[in-house]
């Protein structure tokens, strides 16, 4: 991931459980997510553009390696 989500989350003053809820995932398939563990393509890209609307950016901006 280009962004590290981690990162985004801890500035945006959030809790992983946060997270899961608003895009309404459990935490630890947020946790997968955040911890680069769901796979290599990351996750779907309804559930990236969700993610990436948490923090106001675009899911490329968080999940496409430039």
């Amino acid at each position: 991931m280009t962004t590290s989500l981690k990162k985004l989350r801890e500035f945006h003053g959030l809790t992983q459980q946060q997270v899961a809820e608003r895009v309404g995932i459990t935490k630890g398939y947020y946790s997968l997510i955040e911890n680069g563990k769901r796979g290599k393509n990351g996750p779907s890209y309804d559930l990236a553009t969700k993610i990436a609307e948490v923090f106001d950016m675009k899911p490329d901006d968080i999940f496409l390696e430039k």
